[in-house]
């Protein structure tokens, strides 16, 4: 059982660790620069003021003069909502449709293995990937900050990658409906990445107009709050709960169209 995710995990083994090399490296950069922005004299909270409340609400800024509220807006806020967001999107849109373009799904699905299944398999091994960076990125953060002298509470850290789990699977569900809806690869992979970029804004630039509150919440952004989870210590699990909700139906009109999808 699970051989196409053993040999998917495999495949991506090279960059799964480029990968959670390099956002641990930007996590520790990150953390090792708070403490001179700390001792620079400036008021960055009287300064955060100055912004439009728009433009807070919309990305999260509510501190910086704390490592939790630095750490939301300047690695939480763009990395796993944003860069994260779209990287796993556009890695689940080439699931299939790399498969279909290169004729070789013609040989998988000659396996006796059913079609639900194998889509289900592939799929599984971009949830090894989100799981183990994670993982490692928690242990970094907390870490980090400990060296440079701060204090941060482990449950919030924990929280904020563990309730990013469903966030990131709703943005590679998106990506993996349109690899079975698209034959070209590229063209799926864009529209995964157009698709998620354009959820992200419907959230920012919704957020604090009443006539479009409600746009918000078909965004999964809308679900996943890194500065509430960090600077405050609350996290709401209806939330995750909605997001894995999403997931489940992204995944199963993927599973329902790739089904009957003539290869």
């Amino acid at each position: 059982m699970f051989e196409t995710t053993q040999y998917e995990v495999g495949r991506r083994l090279r960059g799964t660790a480029i990968l959670t090399a390099g956002v641990s490296v930007l996590a520790v950069f990150m953390i090792s620069i708070f403490p001179s922005m700390e001792a620079s004299g400036i008021d960055l909270d009287a300064m955060i003021e100055s912004y439009p409340p728009a433009m807070r609400e919309a990305f999260g800024i509510e501190t910086l003069a704390s490592i939790e509220g630095f750490l939301a807006v300047e690695f939480y806020n763009f990395v796993w909502l944003l860069l994260f967001g779209l990287y796993f999107a556009y890695s689940a849109a080439g699931l299939i449709a790399d498969d279909i373009e290169r004729d070789r799904m013609g040989l998988l699905l000659s396996f006796p293995v059913a079609r639900t299944r194998l889509l289900g398999e592939k799929f599984a091994s971009l949830l090894v990937q989100i799981l183990v960076l994670n993982a490692v990125a928690a242990l970094v953060v907390y870490a980090g900050v400990t060296v440079i002298g701060e204090s941060i509470d482990p449950v919030s850290v924990g929280m904020v990658h563990l309730l990013s789990v469903p966030y990131l699977l709703v943005c590679g569900g998106i990506g993996l409906t349109l690899s079975v809806l698209v034959n070209r690869a590229e063209t799926a992979k864009r529209g995964a990445i157009a698709s998620v970029f354009v959820l992200y804004l419907v959230d920012s630039i919704t957020a604090g107009l009443e006539a479009l509150d409600w746009l918000q919440y078909i965004s999964p952004t809308q679900y996943f709050d890194p500065t509430a989870i960090l600077v405050h210590g609350s996290y709401d699990l209806l939330n995750a709960a909605t997001l894995i909700v999403m997931f489940i139906g992204l995944l199963s009109v993927s599973q329902l169209l790739f089904a009957r999808r003539d290869i």
